[in-house]
């Protein structure tokens, strides 16, 4: 039973070109989505910051893991905006009733992302009192 479940949902893309469409995702994330754009940069603000500041490999790590959390959320967040669109259209759904979805979505993203300032702060002014 468990062979033809494989088979009936084997997918017939191989690795290669499913990272392919995995990165062209990232990329039409980047290009329709404004508060992705500005998460990256924030990203790249933080990443000069860990530059200047001369991070070490600790610190490096959770900047890494903080910014993956941020933009992965983002990205998970415009995914499930699509959805509530398109149950909008396709079963005419009023904009109330996805609201909950869209909100719940966008206040993970605003968790994160506050958390996420939070951990830089703590690190850049950590670096800061023990450079005085």
């Amino acid at each position: 039973m468990a062979e033809l479940i494989r088979k009936k949902y084997k997918t017939k893309h191989n690795l290669i070109e499913s990272f392919g469409f995995a990165v062209r995702g990232i990329i039409l994330v980047y290009k329709k989505e404004r508060n992705f754009k500005i998460h990256c940069l924030f990203a790249v603000l933080i990443i000069l910051a860990g530059l200047f500041f001369q991070f070490n490999y600790l610190e490096w790590l959770i900047i890494i893991l903080v910014i993956s959390m941020v933009l992965a959320a983002e990205i998970l967040n415009s995914a499930i905006e699509n959805i509530c669109d398109l149950l909008k259209y396709k079963l005419e759904l009023g904009y109330d009733e996805t609201k909950n979805i869209r909100n719940y979505s966008a206040g993970a993203v605003l968790l994160t992302a506050f958390l996420s300032v939070l951990t830089g702060a703590i690190l850049i002014i950590n670096k800061i009192l023990r450079n005085l």
